[in-house]
């Protein structure tokens, strides 16, 4: 249970309340009442801005509008403390029994502690990684592909239906360039001496691979023919054998995503001679000629009339072009197609999951999806920063396999996947991320997938000596929750307590917010506020989780373990990353 969301839901009737005894006018728009955690602890438990957001459409002053809530406020069972603060603020604390039952809550709920009907079953696409076919998958993308993946679950859990997908760029000059590198690459599988790979092509040796594998398919089938006759089987079989990596490679680090949509296959649908028909209907084309791009000298320009798509009429900042001067598709109206495609999927909700280098295409593809759905999709863009990859330091450019760039695999053989997706998560998508091959394998606290791993691993560390020390004790989840909770007086316990009731609440947040890196930062709150626990217990013998001479205090903190350990293991799920009971 959310309990803010709880106390939030009681608020909204208690100005309902007041609005039908005449004491607010009817009709207040409530969306901007809220319930969440003062910013300073010391001021209570929770803290609405109800009376400061209402009172100048209700007609009244804030702290008027405040009392009035604490005297409502005062009758609600477990709420101490109500205070109005500030110019209107109305904080308050719950009784401790209220914070002990969480506790029988997590248990009961298990690792679906936190799960949410926020979504209310609504569907949403979530489309990450989408790498070109040219090459295998590298570090840069593997960011993408983690905070794509985190998101994917974190909206699953918050209640949303969400399909992952994979849009396969298989049309455009770079996979015939592709088709053309993998045909010299097969000539040089049957025993030809191909020289030095020309300029434009793809030079990494995993070509090779794609070359001998044409060549054990197909013999010397294709050996001097024209290009006309090679170039399109030759393309879907280069295309369809890295992509094969691709799902490999992605596998790997624990991402299947359910659907995986061809460019090539919807524009040979003619999806986009449905996106022009479309915009053409709406009177959205036009014939006209673009101002010179920036670092153009008009000197430079050469004007042409192109079709362009009223871009501005959403919120562009220029109108787009649909066609090229040789009358082809442009990419934009293959991406147009593209997202065109997903709404009549049903997808009202698209998120798109980008590298930096595409910031600039964010506010044309938001206009092509609001003008397409005529309002009723939103594309909602999630731009990840570059990886700085590093060893002791050291900057790592250079990968024997691909030549110029180190790939996702090899990441993921020397530091495991879990360690890989954890730590993509622990900054915000949008920030810079440094990632040292040798610090994220340390077993210290600064160290955070170990820091979060070392609080679940401990806790089931004591659970197995409490079931030594212990055998009278049942630690079946449903004894525990019925246990005697109430022996759990100390503020460093009830403290982690009100931080593993927060876990609801931050599921929600996190997932309104698109933001799973949230989830890193509460785990390691959470882990911190457990090992200050148990350290206290070292130094002050009454804390410890094991108390010989009390098996009833035993049991109660027991159930406070096993507690730490389902949350923990509820938001490395949503990460993909395996909770681990022992750590050798």
């Amino acid at each position: 249970m959310n309990l803010f969301k709880d106390f939030q839901v009681r608020i909204d009737a208690m100005l309902q309340a007041m609005a039908d005894e005449g004491l607010l006018p009817a009709g207040l728009d409530l969306s901007r009442v809220t319930v969440e955690p003062p910013r300073d602890p010391s001021h209570g438990d929770m803290s609405t801005n109800a009376a400061m957001v209402l009172a100048r459409p209700a007609g009244l002053k804030p702290r008027d509008l405040a009392a009035l809530l604490v005297e409502r406020l005062s009758r609600e069972q477990g709420v101490t403390d109500l205070a109005v603060a500030g110019p209107g603020f109305v904080n308050w604390r719950l009784s401790d029994a209220i914070w002990l039952g969480q506790l029988a809550t997590i248990l009961e709920a298990g690792e679906r502690y936190g799960d949410s009907a926020l979504g209310q079953g609504r569907k949403v696409n979530v489309e990450y990684v989408s790498a070109n076919p040219t090459g295998p998958l590298t570090v840069g993308h593997a960011r993408g592909a983690v905070v794509g993946d985190a998101l994917a679950g974190l909206l699953a859990k918050a209640g949303y239906d969400v399909t992952r997908e994979y849009y396969i760029n298989d049309a455009g000059n770079q996979v015939d360039t592709l088709a053309r590198t993998a045909h010299l690459r097969y000539r040089e599988a049957l025993g030809e001496a191909i020289g030095e790979i020309p300029v434009g092509m793809y030079p990494g040796e995993y070509m090779i691979d794609v070359g001998r594998a044409l060549a054990e398919r197909d013999g010397d089938k294709w050996r001097g023919r024209d290009e006309a006759e090679w170039l399109a089987p030759v393309r879907a079989f280069a295309i369809e054998f890295l992509m094969g990596r691709v799902r490999s490679d992605l596998a790997a680090i624990g991402i299947e995503q359910a659907v995986f949509s061809s460019e090539r296959a919807l524009v040979e649908a003619g999806a986009v001679d449905a996106v022009f028909e479309t915009l053409e209907r709406r009177g959205l084309l036009y014939t006209g000629v673009l101002e010179p791009p920036k670092g153009k000298t008009p000197e430079d320009w050469e004007p042409r009339p192109q079709t362009l798509f009223r871009a501005t009429d959403f919120g562009d900042d220029v109108d787009r072009p649909l066609r090229k001067s040789d009358g082809s598709w442009t990419y934009f109206a293959n991406d147009m197609a593209y997202h065109l495609d997903k709404f009549r999927r049903g997808f009202t909700t698209q998120i798109d999951v980008w590298g930096a280098d595409h910031g600039g295409y964010i506010r044309r593809m938001q206009a092509a999806v609001q003008a397409l759905s005529e309002g009723q999709a939103r594309l909602h863009i999630v731009l990840c920063q570059l990886v700085k990859l590093t060893r002791g330091g050291v900057e790592v450019k250079m990968s024997k396999r691909s030549g110029n760039f180190v790939t996702l695999s090899e990441v993921t053989e020397e530091v495991g996947k879990d360690v890989l997706r954890f730590i993509m998560l622990t900054r915000k998508h949008d920030a810079p991320l440094d990632f040292d091959l040798e610090k994220v394998l340390e077993q210290s606290k600064d160290n955070p997938v170990f820091y979060v791993q070392y609080a679940h691993a401990r806790a089931h560390s004591v659970l197995r000596h409490a079931a030594e020390a212990f055998p009278g004790v049942d630690q079946a989840p449903a004894a525990l929750a019925g246990g005697p909770v109430h022996r759990l007086t100390d503020s460093h316990e009830l403290g982690l307590i009100k931080l593993l009731a927060g876990w609801p609440r931050l599921v929600e947040s996190a997932a309104e917010a698109y933001e799973p890196h949230r989830i890193a930062f509460y785990l390691n709150d959470v882990a911190a506020a457990f090992h200050g626990l148990w350290t206290k217990g070292k130094d002050e013998t009454s804390l410890r989780f094991l108390v010989a001479d009390d098996a009833e205090l035993t049991a109660a903190r027991l159930a406070l373990l096993r507690a730490v350990a389902l949350v923990i293991a509820s938001g490395l799920r949503i990460f993909g990353v395996e909770p681990l009971e022992e750590m050798r």
